[in-house]
């Protein structure tokens, strides 16, 4: 079967306000929240940012050329929601017997009396994350996608059993619910 080896190509435009900027392989979008930046150099697209778009053009219509086309498409979307409205992860606090506490403490969160160990759980905080404790409710926010749904990530990992029945065994800290901002 012969591939066509025609240049695809895609087209993302930028609201007012948004300003992206392209050095070598690293694109920054600039929005009202603040900038994100994306290193594209392990991604086989070509990038042009022109005036209130960004242009992006991979080598053929090849089955793999159109997926790694729509993955770069999406990551940039994101991108530019993140600077406009920005990303929140909720999670919830769930226990048995013993009740859990969570504190943030500069980029680390703190999860005390798991199970009633004595030793604190912790979970690095990703980039410019900010991490809210509001009652059961575990509140991250952010404007790079990536960088809130790591943070939310390692909380939840933080509470994983291991060596445990996890039907049964049901305590931790679960992401319950992913918002873009209004």
């Amino acid at each position: 079967m012969a591939t066509s080896t025609n240049p695809l190509t895609e087209e993302i435009l930028l609201p007012d306000g948004v300003v992206g900027k392209l050095d070598g392989y690293i694109l920054q979008i600039r929005g009202p929240l603040g900038a994100v930046s994306k290193d594209f150099s392990k991604i086989p697209v070509l990038l042009k940012v022109s005036g209130d778009k960004v242009v992006l053009t991979v080598p053929s219509s090849r089955r793999r050329d159109k997926a790694v086309l729509g993955t770069a498409k999406s990551i940039i979307s994101n991108m530019v929601i993140g600077v406009t409205k920005g990303f929140t992860y909720k999670l919830k606090v769930v226990y048995a017997h013993f009740p859990i506490t969570v504190r943030v403490k500069d980029k680390t969160v703190y999860i005390e009396n798991f199970y009633g160990e004595r030793s604190p759980r912790t979970a690095e905080i990703v980039g410019e994350c900010k991490v809210q404790v509001q009652g059961e409710d575990v509140i991250v926010t952010g404007i790079d996608k990536e960088h809130v749904g790591a943070t939310a990530a390692n909380i939840e990992q933080a509470t994983r059993i291991k060596r445990k029945d996890q039907r049964v065994f049901l305590d931790g800290i679960y992401i319950y619910e992913k918002v873009v901002n209004p």
